[in-house]
């Protein structure tokens, strides 16, 4: 674990999205820069396929929650 130094204008973005989420602020900031990584990697696919992708990788099925 480390320290990562954020612009205060960001840290303040990033507090209010984590409450919207309801993630810790740590969470939050860890989500967006996992989020960014997959996206440089995957520069083809939309946030959507990249959600959609990273579900089917933990086995989650969004279809069994929905037509429960």
């Amino acid at each position: 674990m480390g320290i990562v130094k954020i612009d205060d204008d960001l840290h303040e973005e990033i507090r209010k999205a984590s409450t919207v989420m309801v993630r810790s602020i740590n969470a939050q900031a860890e989500y967006w820069m996992k989020i960014g990584m997959l996206a440089e990697a995957n520069p083809t696919l939309s946030y959507s396929q990249i959600i959609n992708k990273e579900m089917r990788k933990a086995d989650i099925n969004i279809g069994n929650l929905i037509d429960g």
